[in-house]
């Protein structure tokens, strides 16, 4: 060997060995939980017993607990690694819209037209243009057309023309899982859409499937009664054994699959599925709606296109403003309602109604109020994204300084009660926590997605200190988490500092 290879040969493992010493061992152990002041060190043992547990064995665990009132943090284990939130980064989607909209904001519908009314003729296309509302329920659509009828109008020379252009024609969020979008939580977002009953699955129409005779196929239903899919049925009626009943949609089409077996003596199974290009959807209850009114309209087919702008406004509906509007959005973690409120920030500061313009405006607010936007990846509105990705020390820095906003109140209405048995009061928490400290207690938003899941709210301890707290889980391999998420929840409730 060349003596001045040899030499730096030795040159290179020496320095090679000086790093070594100097750079530290990384290990598998669990992460040392971070107090602030020893008032927190019971609490701190107990939490991380309970991260022990043995379905985290390879996954990621994180809590940030902070005091309401200073935003101090007073426990953290990983607060600052960015996690998979799920439903969680609706509290960041109910926050900025409550900021950007008010809580007084309503979503319109108009049914406009370029023609007159002649008589008792309308000699001119109908335009029903959509703006976001995803409230609108088949009796909305029986309302606009009493409207006609009302002014006498029984017949229409023109055409119905749907116009959803209030928002961008992009109609799923850009890491929707394919398999996911037949699904109620994972519905097309258009400006001109409808839902099937008050949880607002906008996108959505409820499959009901009920037995007739052993051996025949099952009868189906659709409500609201619409025409628009086609019901493929693959069912078969049994005397006895157990029902099976699946529901899905083709990818692509409006055809609905619907196979099983369901017992004789069972009840009407109800299902919810999406529908493809939803727009579509609202059109047809709205021609539906017009014939039951007995308004004949020439040109039956119905079309897609943009309003002209001299166009006159016939009438308007409007639909319940945004403080009533969070409850379903946040009680039952509607993601269609999530993204519709993407769009329509976009839309109202940005006049473009994309997630790009509308998660802008998203980040704009949350990093006006302190938090480090530089540490997230936001995706889309609802959390149903793998991709999105926030620290729980943001998390709960969020719900620390929206307690000074004058919208606060609305805000806490809004998140699901631990234990509490309404639907609408308790929400995703209403079978959770029962009969502990943190019933009517812990008030806080829930997620799950496949591998993660989250919950991030308030709680009073016993000794009366208002606590914030995120708890994010990740890449476990259990079908879910949630026993953890809530034996922690119930520590913070029943903790009492030692005198």
């Amino acid at each position: 060997m060349n003596p001045l290879h040899a030499t730096r040969n030795k040159l290179l493992a020496c320095i090679l060995l000086f790093t070594l010493a100097l750079t530290p061992f990384h290990t598998t152990e669990t992460p040392t939980i971070v107090t602030a002041s020893n008032d927190y060190t019971d609490l701190e043992q107990n939490i991380h017993h309970l991260l022990s547990d043995e379905r985290l064995n390879g996954a990621i665990s994180a809590v940030s607990v902070r005091d309401a009132q200073s935003g101090e943090i007073v426990l953290e284990r990983w607060g600052d690694m960015r996690l998979k939130t799920a439903s969680n980064m609706k509290l960041l989607t109910g926050a900025a819209a409550l900021h950007t909209l008010g809580p007084t904001y309503t979503f319109k519908t108009e049914l406009l037209t370029d023609g007159k009314i002649v008589g008792k003729v309308l000699k001119g296309n109908l335009y029903l243009k959509g703006k976001g509302d995803p409230t609108l329920l088949k009796e909305d659509f029986d309302e606009i057309a009493t409207y006609l009828k009302s002014k006498g109008i029984k017949t229409i020379q023109g055409n119905i023309i749907a116009d959803d252009t209030w928002y961008n024609a992009v109609r799923l969020s850009e890491d929707m899982i394919w398999n996911d979008e037949s699904y109620y939580y994972g519905a097309q977002i258009s400006a001109l859409t409808a839902s099937p009953d008050s949880d607002y699955d906008a996108g959505t129409v409820i499959v009901e499937t009920s037995p007739t005779k052993p051996g025949k196929e099952a009868e189906i239903k659709l409500v609201p009664e619409t025409t628009y899919p086609t019901i493929i049925n693959k069912t078969k009626t049994i005397e006895s054994g157990t029902r099976s009943i699946r529901v899905t949609r083709e990818h692509g089409t409006n055809n609905i699959v619907v196979e099983g077996t369901i017992p004789v003596d069972s009840s009407t199974t109800r299902s919810w599925v999406t529908l493809w290009e939803p727009t579509g959807y609202a059109l047809d209850l709205f021609k539906q709606a017009l014939e039951q009114a007995g308004v004949h309209v020439k040109r039956q087919q119905g079309e897609y296109g943009e309003t002209p702008a001299d166009a006159t406004v016939l009438y308007t509906n409007e639909s319940m403003p945004l403080a009533d509007l969070l409850v379903p959005f946040m009680k039952l973690s509607n993601n269609t309602i999530a993204e519709m409120l993407v769009k329509e920030m976009g839309k109202v500061v940005h006049h473009e109604g994309s997630w790009e313009k509308g998660l802008e405006v998203l980040e704009d607010y949350v990093a006006s109020r302190g938090l480090n936007t530089e540490t997230m990846r936001i995706r889309d509105g609802s959390g149903i994204s793998h991709v999105t990705n926030i620290p729980a020390n943001e998390l709960s820095k969020l719900l620390v300084v929206v307690q000074q906003e004058e919208w606060y109140p609305t805000f806490l209405r809004s998140l699901p009660v631990a234990g509490a048995s309404e639907r609408l009061e308790g929400g995703t928490l209403r079978n959770r926590m029962k009969g502990t400290a943190a019933q009517g207690n812990v008030k806080a938003k829930t997620g799950t997605i496949t591998g993660a899941t989250s919950l991030s709210g308030y709680v009073t301890t016993k000794d009366g200190q208002d606590l914030v707290f995120s708890i994010i889980l990740n890449n476990f391999m259990a079908s879910h988490l949630r026993d953890i998420e809530d034996k922690i929840a119930v520590a913070l409730a029943e903790y009492e500092k030692k005198q």
